[in-house]
Parts: C-alpha cells; sequence; structure tokens
C-alpha cells in the first residue's frame, strides 16, 4: 500500500546525487584532522587508510546492491533484514536508524556545519545556533515532497563539486609538491597495527552515506535497473575524490600541518587563493555539508514512516502530508537530531553512529548469502560480481569495524561502542510493547 501512496519521481540522477551528496559531506574536509593526528603527522598510514576504506566501501555497496535491487521497498536495509531474517530483527534495525543512526549523524553533520560557519563568520558564539537551525530549517524543507528534496540533493551535489575540483586543481597546480606523501607511516612511537582499526572507521564515516538511497527505493522510477548503478557509479566517484583530494591537500601543506586544522581544505584553500578565495571555499563546505545533512534527513525519515505502517511505532509516523511525503517523521527525526547536536561533539556524534550502522552492514552482508541458498529463485535484477569472494571481503571488513571497536581501540572507543549496543537493545521492549495487543503481528513474529 505504500508505494502507491508515495510518488515514484525520482530518477537515476537523483539517486545518484543523493549516494554522493550523502557521502560528500563534511568528512572529506574534516576528518583529514582526525586521520593525521591519529598517525602523529605522518601521512602514509593516513593516504593508504583513505584507500583502504574506499575498496571497503565499494566491496560493501557491490554486496548490498544486491539486496537493494532485489527487495526494493521503501525502508532500505531495515526492510531486508527483516525479509532474510524476520521482524523483530528487522524492526530493530529500523529502531538504530530511528534514534540513533540517523539522529546522530545528521547531528554530527550539523555541528560541522555551524563550526564552518562560525568560523567563517568569525564568531565563536553562533556553532550552536547555526548547527541547531540548520536542522530545522533542511527538516521542513524536506516537508514540501521528494521532488523537493531530490532537487535540492542535485542542485547542492552539482554545487559542492565545484570546490574541490578547484582545490583538486589549483592544489597540484600551485601546492609545492615537496611534502611526503607515503612516508613515514606513522610517527615515531606510534604502532600502525595499533591505529588502523580507529584511522578506518574515522575514515569510513567520510564514505558512510552510500547504503541509505535504498530507503527511497519506493519514490523512484526504476529501482531494479538504476539503484546499483546509483550506489556502485556514486561510490566509485567518491572514492576517486576523497583520495585525489588528500593527495592534492598534502601537495600544499604537509600532513603534520592539516593535523592541526579542523577544515584542513579550508587552510589550503587559503594558502592557494588567498584570505578571499579561503572564504570562498568555506562557502562551499558549508553547501556541501547542507546538501549531505538534506540527504540523511530526505531519506532517514522513510525508516520510522514504513515502522509506523507496519504498526510498531505509533501511526502519527505513518501519516503522509498533502505532498506525499512522511512529514510528522520527517520532524521528529530533525528535533531529535537537534538534541543529539547540542553535545557539539563531532567524533564522538560520528563514532557512535559508525559502530551502530557497520554491525547492521554486516548482517546485511551475510543475507546476500543466505538469500543466494534459501531463495535461490528471488528475482535479482542485479548480482553481486565474483561471488562470493566479494560478499566475504564485505563481512570481514564489518567484523573488523565491530570487534576493533568493541576491545581493540581503546577504552573510550568501548564505552562509546556499549552505549550504542544499549540504545539499540532498548528496541527490543519497545518492540514487545507495541505488538503486545495484535495478535496478527504476534502471529507473524511466531512465523519468522
Amino acid at each position: 500500500m505504500e508505494n502507491k501512496q508515495l510518488q515514484k519521481n525520482l530518477g537515476i540522477a537523483a539517486a545518484l546525487s543523493t549516494v554522493v551528496g550523502m557521502v560528500i559531506g563534511g568528512g572529506v574536509f574534516f576528518k583529514p584532522q582526525a586521520v593525521y593526528t591519529l598517525t602523529g603527522g605522518a601521512p602514509g598510514l593516513g593516504i593508504l587508510a583513505w584507500i583502504i576504506a574506499g575498496i571497503m566501501t565499494i566491496t560493501a555497496g557491490l554486496t548490498a546492491a544486491e539486496v537493494s535491487a532485489a527487495i526494493p521497498k521503501t525502508g532500505g536495509m531495515m526492510v531486508y533484514i527483516e525479509e532474510i531474517y524476520g521482524k523483530k530483527l528487522g524492526f530493530l534495525t529500523g529502531w538504530m536508524q530511528t534514534v540513533l543512526f540517523f539522529p546522530a549523524t545528521a547531528a554530527a553533520i550539523a555541528v560541522m556545519f555551524g563550526q564552518q560557519a562560525a568560523i567563517l563568520l568569525n564568531n565563536p558564539s553562533l556553532v550552536m545556533p547555526m548547527s541547531i537551525g540548520v536542522i530545522l530549517l533542511v527538516g521542513i524543507l524536506n516537508t514540501f515532497g521528494s521532488k523537493t528534496s531530490g532537487t535540492i540533493q542535485t542542485v547542492s551535489t552539482v554545487c559542492k563539486l565545484i570546490p574541490l575540483v578547484l582545490i583538486i586543481v589549483f592544489g597540484f597546480i600551485k601546492g609545492s609538491g615537496d611534502n611526503p606523501v607515503m612516508s613515514p607511516l606513522v610517527a615515531e612511537g606510534i604502532s600502525p597495527m595499533g591505529i588502523i582499526g580507529q584511522l578506518l572507521v574515522a575514515i569510513l564515516f567520510a564514505y558512510d552515506g552510500w547504503i541509505n538511497v535504498g530507503a527511497i527505493a519506493g519514490e523512484m522510477k526504476n529501482p531494479g535497473k538504476d539503484l546499483p548503478k546509483a550506489i556502485i557509479g556514486g561510490l566509485s566517484i567518491v572514492m576517486a575524490i576523497n583520495v585525489v583530494i588528500n593527495l592534492a591537500y598534502l601537495w600544499v601543506l604537509p600532513a603534520s600541518e592539516l593535523a592541526q586544522y579542523a577544515s584542513p581544505a579550508s587552510i589550503v584553500a587559503e594558502k592557494i587563493f588567498g584570505p578571499v578565495g579561503g572564504k570562498l571555499i568555506n562557502v562551499g563546505i558549508l553547501v556541501s555539508v547542507f546538501g549531505c545533512l538534506n540527504g540523511y534527513l530526505l531519506t532517514g525519515p522513510r525508516i520510522p514512516y514504513t515502522l509506523a505502517n507496519q504498526k510498531v511505532l505509533p501511526a502519527m509516523f505513518g501519516k503522509l502530508n498533502k505532498h506525499g511525503v512522511p512529514a510528522n517523521a520527517t520532524l521528529f527525526m530533525a528535533v531529535l537530531s537537534a538534541i543529539y547536536a547540542l553535545s557539539g561533539q563531532f567524533n564522538l556524534l560520528s563514532d557512535l553512529s559508525m559502530f551502530a550502522i557497520w554491525a547492521f552492514y554486516t548482517l546485511t552482508f551475510i543475507g546476500v548469502i543466505k538469500l543466494r541458498k534459501t531463495q535461490p529463485d528471488l528475482k535479482r535484477p542485479y548480482k553481486v560480481p565474483f561471488y562470493p569472494v566479494i560478499p566475504i571481503i564485505s563481512i570481514c571488513s564489518g567484523l573488523f569495524v565491530v570487534i576493533d571497536q568493541l576491545f581493540l581501540a581503546g577504552m573510550k572507543s568501548s564505552m562509546i561502542s556499549l552505549g550504542g549496543v544499549i540504545i539499540t537493545l532498548i528496541g527490543l521492549p519497545v518492540y514487545s510493547f507495541m505488538t503486545k495487543n495484535k495478535p496478527e503481528l504476534q502471529e507473524e513474529n511466531k512465523a519468522a
């Protein structure tokens, strides 16, 4: 029923721009500081980690795209896991995305926006008001219809590529090229194996967002054909941009200096173009982050919308407004994101969201193999190449992220990850309460 009501007006351009728009946001501009801080100001392992994380993400996209195309329903990963593992685990996925992943990620992006705006306006007191304000603005804009949201996404994606291209081109032209790029791997006294996990988790935030285009499959004109193209094509573009722009940064400034700035792109732009040029690039960064935030508040509310239609969340989240979008769910997620943003902790929010989402990514990767065995006749418009090698690589990547964050990355990371586990598991009593007096759902659960 939901797909009959939701407007099918999103094509390949909007889907592709959603992938690129959601992935290329704050990470490419802000995460290099965390990367080169971890390496002690050495460039080598940082660049290798950008490449490794890109390969991990592409194999993940190649794997998950098979499920996305075979189950092109609104709800994305939550629906995939429900189809593969049953309703309870499907709900837990949607719960995690609704109360943790989407709002925490949107909040992290908004905090970056606030910090960047405050730098541009030279007024540190504006960080929090700008962070909260941009969330509420984007949330309201996304109540005007998916076509409006898709247009914003397409325009912002085109605009954000301009400063990226300028930095890359003029970085290589005007930069000295005298700074080391691949050596040393890490500074003296730092173990490469001891920090590689933290590096990858930090960088994976810069690559994340690729799977969420699946959440709008029900509003795409031809999801079976266009969804895999959007995921794979978008990720290939993103990986190339991430690696090349990091090389351009190093062409202008050494890694030890990049580690000192919250927005390396801004200081690099200032070195290349002067103070005025630096401010113009800052504006481009704001546009980029705005588009990234728009992507999350476009796709995220489709999760509680779907759960409400399944009667496992309050019915108010399942209502569409006159524009055919779940406005209540959108505004709820915007408010929750604003509450998260009050923490002002970009790295804490991003690390928390990465741990939570990669645990469920891994279940999705495993699900591809499971579906091949349990439903061999399922229509698959797209099949992952080099099966089962690519899915196995994806599964190992996901397990590495989860295990590293829980047990190997230090007490702080372990506590953040444990918090994510607790927030996710709260969904179990919520699910029991919502299905308690609904015999039809209980019967479905027993069958599952």
